[in-house]
């Protein structure tokens, strides 16, 4: 069994980025942890009750046990001190054997921002005498999903098939309903995150599917992998 933390700038973020990834982690009886550093207040058909209910139930669909919402500002979010230690604890006392963020090319403040405190985080994870609650861990892997405000057409370093899970990953984003208004615009976003899917598992040869990225290689054990 694995254990996963996934960290986001706000409730919903990791679900549209890799909702179906995480879904097909907790059926594999891995362990999948979600960190939003913000609780995405304020927004104009929010309040943090309404988020943090919408946030339960989202993680319910997923299989997610544990969610941990910091309390660091929506919209103004930065790559500070205070944040990257914040998560670092949270890394030292979960240790994770992987860690999943934000892809860091965005138009979004936050997101970009909260890229790099994971970055800095990982690192800070393994520190010794620091003032850090837990112990020294250094999280093995890092990788990034696409959550972006840009419309952009990356090279992932792998996809996941999330063809079985794609109705599910739908269905724990539609319990955001204060983020989508009374607008056919809004709720444009269903077909939009569907035919997004849809690309990226046609590179692969299945119907729908997630993209990740990694900065560093990626080797493999078994030659089935290659499959």
């Amino acid at each position: 069994m694995l254990n996963i933390l996934a960290v986001g700038p706000h409730p919903d973020d990791v679900e549209l980025g890799m909702g179906g990834s995480i879904l097909k982690f907790t059926e594999a009886d891995h362990q999948v942890t979600i960190v939003d550093l913000t609780d995405g207040e304020p927004t104009p058909q929010g309040n943090p009750e309404i988020r943090k209910k919408e946030s339960v139930k989202s993680s319910r669909v997923l299989g997610i046990e544990e969610r941990i919402t910091l309390d660091f500002p929506n919209r103004y979010l930065q790559d500070e001190i205070e944040a990257r230690q914040e998560l670092a604890e949270i890394i030292r006392k979960i240790q994770p054997d992987i860690l999943f963020a934000p892809y860091w090319i965005d138009a979004h403040p936050d997101h970009i921002a909260t890229s790099k405190i994971c970055d800095a985080a990982r690192f800070y994870g393994k520190f010794t005498k620091t003032e850090m609650k837990g112990r020294p861990f250094y999280v093995k892997k890092i990788y990034y999903y696409l959550a972006s405000h840009l419309k952009q057409n990356i090279k992932p370093s792998f996809i996941i098939d999330i063809t079985k899970e794609v109705e599910m990953k739908i269905e724990a984003i539609r319990y955001y309903e204060s983020q989508f208004g009374p607008s056919p615009e809004d709720h444009q976003l269903f077909e939009w995150i569907l035919n997004s899917n849809r690309y990226w598992g046609s590179l692969i040869g299945t119907e729908f599917a997630e993209p990740f990225i990694s900065r560093e290689e990626i080797g493999i054990q078994d030659i089935e992998a290659l499959l």
